[in-house]
């Protein structure tokens, strides 16, 4: 049995899942990235952060979802006859709501944006052409960084990146259709809830609970009630720092408890299936 397929086989036994590199191109040698290259694959790439989720989700949460989502785009593109190279993922970010709790790292938008900007001019020099980001991570900062990065990138380093988000993430970056730097998708949508689910809520732990379930503080569950918060303490809870400590002292917005796996697997699967189609779309106009 060869290395890979004994972690795997830890993995699958203590239930945690896939690692970050998973399925990227730190796994393979540069003889096989070169060869990949030049048969024209794109590239894929999670951008997240390391920033507290409840008492419940690990701190890598933003960065655990998006590659699981990826590693589910690369297989529908697959099946279009599109080959993909998913980067190993960024998660030096930029936080501003989460920014007063313990092991939120913050990281300035114009380091972020530079770094960004470097791995784009590396992988454009070794051949790359076209780069597809996607964000484990809501921060309005963060993402307004992303979009910063795409465009400098595309001006430095030689290849065609693009910011892929939910629509309602792009109407509130103020990217409509037509942009030339965000690539809309339009979610699947989800049954209305009576209040709001936003952060390490039922949504990213139901997830987790599917792509990571060994990473979930599953005791801890059923005593998270739901926080039961409306559009007006979304409002106050995107000032960030203190003023969101106090809306959602325990970390979290929604109702953690109520996360199932088969929810979690099922999310992760339509959303990449809406991912895969918008860059399948863009691959097939060039």
């Amino acid at each position: 049995m060869d290395q890979r397929k004994q972690e795997d086989g830890r993995n699958q036994a203590t239930g945690q899942g896939a690692c970050v590199f998973t399925d990227t191109m730190a796994e393979m040698t540069y003889k096989e990235v070169e060869a990949s290259i030049q048969r024209g694959a794109i590239g894929l790439w999670a951008m997240g952060v390391i920033e507290q989720h409840g008492p419940h989700l690990p701190t890598g949460t933003d960065v655990y979802i998006p590659g699981a989502r990826l590693r589910a785009v690369k297989a529908h593109l697959s099946q279009a006859g599109i080959e993909a190279l998913i980067i190993p993922p960024f998660y030096w970010g930029v936080n501003f709501v989460s920014a007063s709790f313990p092991a939120s790292i913050k990281v300035r938008a114009e380091v972020m944006i530079e770094l960004l900007t470097d791995v784009m001019k590396s992988l454009g020099q070794d051949g790359m052409r076209r780069m597809f980001l996607i964000s484990g991570h809501n921060d309005r900062a963060h993402n307004q960084a992303l979009v910063a990065a795409v465009r400098k990138g595309r001006e430095e380093s030689g290849l065609q990146p693009w910011f892929v988000c939910d629509r309602i993430v792009a109407e509130r970056l103020g990217h409509g259709p037509g942009d030339p730097d965000v690539l809309p998708f339009e979610a699947p949508p989800e049954p209305d809830g009576a209040y709001l689910d936003i952060h390490a809520g039922a949504v990213e732990t139901s997830i987790m609970l599917g792509c990571n379930p060994g990473l979930v503080r599953r005791e801890t569950l059923p005593g998270l009630k739901p926080t039961n918060l409306q559009a007006s303490d979304l409002a106050q809870w995107r000032h960030g720092y203190e003023t969101a400590k106090k809306v959602t002292p325990q970390g979290y917005f929604g109702a953690p408890a109520d996360a199932t796996p088969q929810r979690g697997s099922a999310l992760l699967e339509n959303e990449a299936g809406a991912i895969a189609a918008v860059i399948e779309h863009q691959v097939r106009r060039a």
